[in-house]
């Protein structure tokens, strides 16, 4: 009997996995996700993933597979991304590029892109450098998320001339000590801290596992905690993003287009408010799905119209 693959038609139409999982391919690239496979009781192959270990297999199969990232890894404690998801900003920013060159797809590696909190999944260069070929700079104030960074791109070194790293040594910036008057980023991606307190955010990993779970946990699991960085600061998302919008206006030449993911619509109006304030010259927001999750990008630009139509992507990478 035929397999059939259902498409995820909320998911960006360049994403590479729209479909459902293809167990079977994936275990044939990485022999070591087949332990994690089951049937479910709709006769669907899946994962259980309320199981850490398991969602890190599916990740590094899917980047096997899918992208050619060889040797994946994260520590214990680290936040293990949803694949689909971070794919989808990628392919929602190369969209946004288009429209600063005649509709065409910026690739190659002259177009540069500052992952802010890279951390130690490295997830949106690899996947950024996959695609479309462009080189990025990826920063955090985490030195073990950075070293663990470093490792998956010496295991692959086709990325070590494309994506660089940096440690931010003070945790209360996010573009000091990283972009300087030379730099000309065609976009900052960040995925910002969600929560404001430890307390909060451990109710948020509870709340993650107990819904992808039958069983009813009162601890987390480690690994969908996170580390402090990843999950929680002073302000949570608002606080963070409201700093990251006062930081860029004193870049406003350095960027074509400083972008960040707003998971809750109710903060919207407040950020709108502060892109008003810092006077820039166009907001877009581009709303994002995930199965029941709903969120969005939120980009501007200081560049006048004419500004950013003079600004130059060199394509460098063949198209066949």
């Amino acid at each position: 009997m035929s397999k059939i693959i259902t498409e995820k038609t909320n998911l960006h139409p360049r994403n590479l996995h729209k479909s459902r999982y293809d167990f079977d391919l994936l275990c044939k690239n990485d022999s070591k996700l087949k332990s994690f496979v089951a049937i479910n009781e709709h006769n669907i192959e899946t994962i259980d993933f309320s199981n850490p270990e398991a969602v890190k297999s599916l990740n590094n199969a899917l980047l096997l597979t899918y992208y050619d990232i060889q040797g994946w890894d994260i520590p214990k404690n680290y936040l293990c991304p949803p694949i689909p998801g971070r794919a989808d900003y990628i392919h929602y920013i190369a969209d946004l590029l288009a429209g600063n060159n005649n509709g065409i797809i910026p690739e190659g590696d002259e177009v540069q892109g500052l992952d802010i909190g890279v951390g130690a999944n490295c997830i949106y260069p690899l996947i950024g450098n996959s695609v479309y070929g462009w080189s990025f700079v990826g920063t955090d104030i985490d030195e073990k998320a950075i070293r663990n960074c470093s490792a998956i791109i010496e295991k692959n070194p086709k990325l070590i001339d494309d994506i660089s790293l940096q440690q931010q040594t003070e945790s209360r910036f996010i573009f000091k000590n990283i972009m300087t008057p030379e730099d000309r980023f065609a976009f900052t991606i960040c995925n910002p801290p969600f929560h404001n307190s430890k307390e909060e955010a451990t109710k948020g990993s509870l709340r993650k596992v107990n819904n992808l779970s039958d069983k009813k946990n009162t601890t987390p699991v480690l690994n969908f905690g996170g580390q402090n960085a990843e999950l929680w600061c002073d302000g949570g998302e608002l606080g963070f993003i409201t700093q990251m919008i006062y930081e860029s206006a004193k870049y406003p030449m350095q960027c074509l287009w400083f972008t960040t993911l707003v998971s809750k619509h109710s903060h919207l109006s407040s950020l709108y408010k502060t892109l008003n304030k810092v006077n820039v010259a166009q907001v877009k927001t581009i709303d994002m799905a995930q199965g029941q999750k709903k969120s969005r990008i939120v980009a501007w630009t200081f560049l006048t119209e004419t500004q950013q139509k003079n600004w130059k992507f060199e394509i460098e990478r063949p198209i066949f």
